[in-house]
């Protein structure tokens, strides 16, 4: 007789009973790397929850250790064997074991055995390997697996510093996100049932999609056809065949229709886990997403209910619809283990104004439901239980923000001048149409990057010329007369292409990447030149081009869009063609450069890295070097007299530019364009209002020469704008 939790109870009894084995028994992970017997059919009942083995330990601790089957006739005699003689397993000689895992991890071990020395035959170990990765998914779904020792450490602070996906300040009560519904069915007799069971969820499942899509994005944008592209690339997901097609094998071998399910989202998850491209990795976020609606299909559950006011959801993964669902819940904040700032989630989290942060490993199983935490989206950091005066200053600070925001409205329709009277033209960095309301919510000046590549990353794919010139249009119908600097594809290195399968190699971001492959696959890029003009449709148009190393390539790049002008039926009424100032090796051609340029515009970022052979990504870099150094606004100064010389107007975008101190710098040396994120857009106003650019520009050369050997000048230029009480 079985003994263990009721579902895993009739699991052993089941296998045993398909494995013909007088002993089946599962044995789960538990706190402290040890294994616990928690059920069996054949051992002694007695020795269920008190038989426990050490990872590593005996031949079931060895399973667990390595993560590999051992199918052995005559178990007793291998070197692992650790006796346990509560169990009563001395009378059985052959075993099998097989790991169950999940995600890269080992949740349990499940074991049979029998009187008889035999070695277990193929089929048997692909049966066995199936049922384990089926209870994986179960333990997993149902909180079965190890969880954090209780005590006093449930009761602590814990504080993680995370990547910021989208900017802001909240907190509130934490919810996580839960797993897929565990199934407690495993094996049917009646597989036509069950494929009609499946095509009735899935059903299901497509019109909860189509629903979301059609009735919830409005909210999000001001056009419901332009902010289509994250949920119509999910959608494409969602009604692929391939997978669909694997689940209806599996219900054919005799599996239920929610094993099936969980069987095949297993085996997606083992493969996309190998992918070494962060955003293609993540979009394992979009399948366990589609597994839970499909699963919560199938077991006919009702929505969930609405969260508490000023939630902070914590979850590993992510997919766009659902954290819409989660945001239509009432959730203020979210933070996701595993997720990037390009995948489908972070763009959501942009346009629905969510404060949201990334890499914070270990989290979930941290927090419990109704933990306070807070999460500063601006520091980069949450605060898991907080103390009394940590929350009181958080409190203060968010009232304080509430307030400054209510005080920066009015500036939305003011253009950015300085106190002096110096007129900085303030652009927006965006990506998909989605964000194209923000032009109207900050009054930007225009939009000064056009990242033309987060379309591709949504969708999955590059789109064809008609689609993607439908796309563009409708950016330039939304900004009217102002301003677009539309860059070309910036894909490759760490942003494959959809299908390529090349290794981004050891340094992604110096590898094949943006103009390098526009150039070496020019049909690519002339596709995407061509649906720009189609665009335009004799509207002025501005392209640059990233990455460019050499007069040369930007040489041979506009070659290729002079050659499309020439042949559109509607060329544009002015045509700007110019250059992202990303690598070095530009700042000594640039009198070549700005002959051929119409204009220039620095992508701080890459540029800075570049310039310090320093990972912009690394922590343990972060704030070694400063934009506010020597060497950069020597370099700056530079650029801009040789771009007045050449009458070549030059922008900044990156976050040199969106910072409040940098930006007071760069508008007193000169530069006139900045490009930034849209949050950065009012508080920028309100600086320059504030700043006497006139009066500023004499300290700043004195600082500059008074300098010497400094690493940095942020010290002497911050105490200048503290004691003027700009609010940097």
């Amino acid at each position: 007789m079985a003994r263990g939790s009721a579902p895993l109870g009739e699991v052993v009894e089941l296998v045993a009973a398909e494995m013909v084995s007088e002993v089946c028994s599962i044995y789960v992970v538990r706190p402290g790397d040890l294994l616990e017997l928690a059920a069996t059919h054949g051992l002694r009942a007695a020795a269920v929850g008190h038989t426990r083995l050490r990872v590593g330990e005996g031949i079931v601790g060895l399973v667990a250790a390595t993560g590999t089957a051992l199918n052995l006739p005559d178990a007793q005699n291998h070197p692992a064997f650790a006796y346990r003689g509560e169990t009563g397993e001395d009378l059985y000689a052959s075993l099998l074991a097989v790991p169950m895992r999940r995600a890269g991890e080992t949740l349990g071990v499940l074991a049979v055995q029998n009187r008889a020395p035999r070695r277990f035959t193929g089929i048997e170990v692909e049966v066995m390997e199936t049922v384990a990765m089926l209870l994986a998914e179960t333990l997993a779904a149902s909180g079965g697996i190890a969880a954090p020792e209780e005590g006093a450490a449930g009761a602590l602070t814990r504080r993680f510093d995370a990547a910021v996906l989208a900017g802001g300040l909240t907190m509130g009560p934490v919810v996580r996100r839960g797993s897929a519904p565990a199934s407690r069915r495993l094996l049917t007799d009646d597989p036509a049932g069950e494929l009609q069971r499946l095509a009735a969820a899935t059903a299901t499942m497509q019109r909860g999609i189509d629903e979301l899509i059609a009735d919830r994005l409005p909210a999000v944008a001001a056009e419901a056809a332009a902010s289509r592209e994250v949920l119509e690339a999910y959608r494409l997901v969602a009604a692929d065949a391939g997978w669909l097609k694997r689940v209806t094998v599996a219900i054919r071998t005799g599996l239920t229709a929610e094993a099936a399910v969980l069987r095949v989202a297993g085996e997606l998850r083992e493969s996309m886990r190998r992918i070494t491209d962060p955003y293609l990795r993540e979009r394992l976020a979009d399948v366990e997403d589609l597994v839970g609606r499909l699963l919560t299909a199938l077991e006919g559950k009702a929505p969930p209910p609405p969260v508490a006011p000023g939630s902070i959801l914590l979850a590993r993964r992510l997919g766009p619809a659902e954290l819409l669902d989660w945001h239509a819940r009432g959730i203020a904040g979210v933070v996701i283990e595993e997720a990037s700032p390009a995948g489908h989630a972070a763009i959501l989290a942009r346009a629905l104004g969510l404060p949201a942060l990334s890499g914070t490993r270990g989290v979930v199983e941290s927090a419990a439901d109704g933990d306070d935490a807070v999460l500063d989206g601006e520091a980069g950091h949450l605060i898991l239980r907080p103390e009394t005066d940590v929350s009181e200053a958080y409190a203060k600070a968010m009232a304080a923000r509430t307030a400054r925001q209510a005080a920066l409205a009015p500036l939305r329709t003011a253009p950015a001048t300085s106190a002096d009277g110096t007129r900085i033209q303030l652009m927006l960095n965006v990506g998909l149409a989605i964000e194209l309301d923000q032009m109207e919510a900050t009054g930007a000046d225009g939009i000064g990057l056009y990242r033309t590549e987060i379309g591709v990353l949504a969708k999955g794919a590059i789109a064809d010329i008609a689609e993607q010139a439908a796309s563009y249009a409708r950016v330039l119908d939304a900004v009217g007369a102002r301003p677009v600097l539309f860059r070309t594809l910036d894909l490759g290195g760490d942003k494959l292409l959809p299908g390529d399968r090349a290794e981004p190699g050891e340094n992604p971001a110096m590898g094949w990447r943006s103009l390098r492959i526009g150039l070496d696959r020019p049909a690519v890029l002339r596709r995407q030149l061509r649906a720009l003009l189609m665009a335009a449709d004799g509207r002025p148009l501005s392209v640059m081009f990233p990455m460019v190393a050499t007069v040369a390539e930007f040489r041979a790049a506009r070659g290729l869009l002079e050659a499309e002008a020439a042949k559109a039926a509607r060329p544009p009424e002015r045509l700007a063609i110019g250059t992202m100032l990303e690598i070095p090796a530009l700042l000594w051609q640039l009198p070549s450069l700005l002959a051929e340029a119409d204009f220039v515009s620095v992508g701080s970022n890459d540029l800075m890295q570049f310039l310090f052979a320093a990972d912009r990504g690394s922590k343990l870099l972060a704030g070694r070097y400063d934009p506010l150094s020597p060497p950069v606004l020597d370099m700056l100064d530079s650029l801009l007299e040789h771009a007045r010389a050449a009458s070549v107007p030059v922008s900044v975008c990156g976050e040199i530019a969106s910072r409040p101190l940098e930006a007071l710098v760069l508008a007193a040396m000169g530069f006139t364009t900045l490009s930034m994120p849209a949050m950065s857009i009012l508080p920028m106003k309100a600086l320059l209002a504030a700043a006497d650019l006139a009066a500023f520009r004499p300290v700043l050369a004195a600082i500059r020469r008074g300098s010497g050997a400094a690493a940095s000048l942020r010290e002497p230029l911050a105490a200048w704008a503290r004691e003027r009480q700009l609010p940097i």
